[in-house]
C-alpha cells in the first residue's frame, strides 16, 4: 500500500482488538461454524444491553427488517411507511411482503422521522380508509425518535412499530430507556455492518418483548421450519422430525460472526462513549464555520454513527459536493447520508416524485457525514477540522 493510500482517513471504520480475534479463532476450532452456541450468547447479551426480553440473530440488518416485517403481519394489500432519510433496506423490506409503501417527512434539526408529519398523516389516512399496518421510525445517525409521541399514535391508530435502530445500538431515547428495550414500539432492528456500533461482520437482531413475536421471527430466519410441537399443533413421530410451517429464509447468523460480536458487547459503552466524545469535539471546534451539526435532543443519548452536517452559506460559495470533493483532495473521505428512497428509480416507477418530501430533499441537498469511529484519534480529528477551515478560507476549489 502506498503513503498516500495508506493515509486516507476514512468516515468510518471497525476496531478490532486480539480478543475478538481470539473469539473468533475459539469458534473455528470448536465443533460448531454456523449457527450453535455462540449465537444464543450473542442474542441473550443483546437483549440483556437492548433491555428487551427476546432478541433474535439474523445474518444482516436486512434481513433483521424483512423478518420483522414478516413477523408483523406485512403483505400483499397493507401498508408500511417509514422515513425517505434512511437508507433503501428501511423501505425495501416492505416491498419484499408485497406491501405498499409510503413515506413521512422528516425534522430538518434532527434527520429523523417528524411526529408532527406522522400525526397529520395518518389523520389524513383515517379519514381515507388507508391506515399503514406497520411504520418504521429510522433512529438516524445514532439518535432515536420521539418514540413515546410515535407510540401514542400507534395506540389510536393501530399500526405496529418496528424501530430500524441500525444506527443506535447503545443510544437512549428521550425517557431514558436503551435503544431496543421496545417500551415504545413493538420491535427493533439492528445492523452490525464494520462501519455500525459494533460489528460481526454482517449481522443483524431484532429485539421484541413479544414472544409470539419473536416466535414468528425465529420461523422466518430459519426456513419457516419448527420442531415445537406447540407451533406445529400435532406430534413429531420421530427423533429427527421437523415440519415447516410458514415460508421463511435462510437468514442465520453464524457462530463465527456471533463470536466477534459477543467479544465486541464487551466495548460498546466504551465505543459510544468515544463517539459522543468525539462529536462533541466536532461541535465546539466547528462552530465558527458555516456548517451545522445535527440537534441531539437533550434527554437523549445518541450512538453516534453518523456525525452529519449541513453545509451553509458561505464567502467562497462552496456546495457540498465542492466540501465533498476538497476534503478528498486532503485524503479525507466523507459520505452523504442518504439520497432520498422516494427519487431512486424503484419509488419513482412507484408514482413517487421529486417534492413529495420537501424537508428530506432540502436536507439531501446541502449535509455531508464527516469521519467518525472509535479508533479515530484526536489529531486524526484535527485533520478534518484544519482542513474545513482551509477549505472553507481559501480559494473557491
Amino acid at each position: 500500500m502506498s503513503g498516500e493510500a495508506s493515509n486516507v482517513l476514512p468516515y468510518g471504520r471497525q476496531s478490532i482488538d486480539e480478543a475478538d480475534i481470539e473469539a473468533v479463532v475459539a469458534v473455528l476450532r470448536s465443533d460448531w461454524l454456523t449457527q450453535g452456541p455462540a449465537v444464543e450468547k450473542f442474542e441473550r447479551e443483546i437483549a440483556e444491553h437492548a433491555g428487551a426480553d427476546y432478541a433474535v440473530a439474523v445474518c444482516n440488518g436486512t434481513a433483521a427488517l424483512h423478518v420483522a416485517a414478516i413477523a408483523a403481519g406485512l403483505e400483499p394489500g397493507r401498508r408500511l411507511w417509514t422515513t425517505p432519510n434512511t437508507f433503501v433496506a428501511s423501505a425495501n423490506c416492505g416491498l419484499y411482503c408485497g406491501a405498499e409503501i409510503d413515506f413521512v417527512d422528516i425534522d430538518q434539526r434532527d434527520g429523523n422521522m417528524s411526529a408532527d408529519r406522522l400525526a397529520e398523516r395518518l389523520e389524513d389516512a383515517d379519514r381515507k380508509g388507508a391506515l399503514p399496518q406497520v411504520v418504521v421510525p429510522v433512529h438516524f445517525g445514532g439518535q432515536a425518535c420521539d418514540m413515546e409521541r410515535i407510540a401514542r399514535l400507534r395506540d389510536r391508530y393501530g399500526f405496529k412499530i418496528i424501530e430500524d435502530a441500525c444506527h443506535a445500538l447503545g443510544g437512549r431515547d428521550r425517557s431514558g430507556s436503551p435503544v431496543g428495550s421496545c417500551r415504545f414500539s413493538d420491535m427493533a432492528a439492528f445492523s452490525f455492518h464494520p462501519v455500525k456500533i459494533v460489528t460481526t461482520a454482517e449481522g443483524g437482531a431484532v429485539t421484541t418483548n413479544d414472544a409470539g413475536l419473536a416466535g414468528r421471527l425465529r420461523l422466518a430466519r430459519t426456513h419457516g421450519i419448527t420442531r415445537d410441537t406447540d407451533v406445529i399443533g400435532e406430534a413429531l413421530e420421530d427423533p429427527w422430525a421437523y415440519r415447516q410451517v410458514a415460508v421463511g429464509y435462510n437468514y442465520r447468523m453464524t457462530d463465527i460472526q456471533a463470536a466477534l460480536g459477543v467479544s465486541q458487547l464487551r466495548r460498546l459503552q466504551t465505543f459510544v462513549d468515544r463517539r459522543n466524545a468525539l462529536a462533541r469535539r466536532y461541535d465546539a471546534h466547528l462552530a465558527d464555520l458555516p456548517v451545522t451539526p445535527l440537534t441531539v435532543h437533550p434527554d437523549a443519548v445518541s450512538g453516534y454513527h453518523l456525525y452529519a452536517v449541513r453545509i451553509g452559506e458561505n464567502p467562497a460559495g462552496l456546495s457540498r459536493r465542492d466540501v465533498f470533493e476538497a476534503l478528498a483532495a486532503h485524503g479525507i473521505r466523507c459520505q452523504v447520508h442518504y439520497i432520498p428512497v422516494h427519487l431512486h428509480p424503484v419509488y419513482r416507477a412507484r408514482g413517487f416524485k421529486p417534492g413529495d418530501f420537501p424537508e428530506a430533499e432540502a436536507y439531501y441537498q446541502d449535509t455531508l457525514t464527516l469521519p467518525l469511529f472509535p479508533a479515530m484519534t484526536d489529531a486524526d480529528q484535527d485533520r478534518v477540522i484544519d482542513a474545513l477551515g482551509r477549505i472553507f478560507s481559501g480559494p473557491r476549489a
